[in-house]
């Protein structure tokens, strides 16, 4: 057989769009908390790891015996970037900020930090990591300065 000096490839410049259902049954919770103003994590209870977003399983021990716990959302930023180069889903959004908070629980969360401008964003800031509804009616969560 014939070694080849470069392997064989094609290059596509198509745009690829993939549908995909999530299956939120275990933690409707959440989500329903969301519609209503409120974060909740899950703690496990056999090893007490707190997970944010939700899990049904706890991924630290592997136990199926979750509680849900109401976050306070209070926290401070870790680390932060602006986003320019967005993806397709957010193409018609203007630039965002995408932050990592630790919160006062314990548990870090990455989220959109809006309300406020880049030049203003510190690590050490204090935020709030808080429920909303879009105008079409999504249910998601955000960082808002405090």
């Amino acid at each position: 057989m014939k070694k080849l000096d470069k392997p064989l490839s094609l290059k596509s410049a198509r745009t690829l769009q993939i549908t995909y259902n999530l299956p939120i049954s275990r933690t409707s919770k959440f989500w329903e908390g969301l519609k209503e103003g409120k974060v909740y994590a899950t703690t496990c209870q056999k090893c007490g790891m707190l997970h944010f977003p939700p899990v049904a399983d706890c991924g630290n021990c592997g136990l199926s015996n979750v509680k849900w716990t109401e976050l306070d959302g209070e926290g401070e930023i870790v680390t932060f970037t602006q986003v320019f180069v967005k993806p397709a889903s957010f193409s018609k959004e203007p630039s965002y900020i995408v932050a990592i908070a630790r919160l006062k629980e314990g548990v870090k969360a990455l989220a959109w930090l809006t309300g406020i401008k880049r030049e203003d964003v510190k690590v050490g800031m204090k935020v709030k990591l808080v429920a909303r509804v879009t105008s079409d009616g999504r249910a998601t969560y955000e960082f808002i300065p405090v």
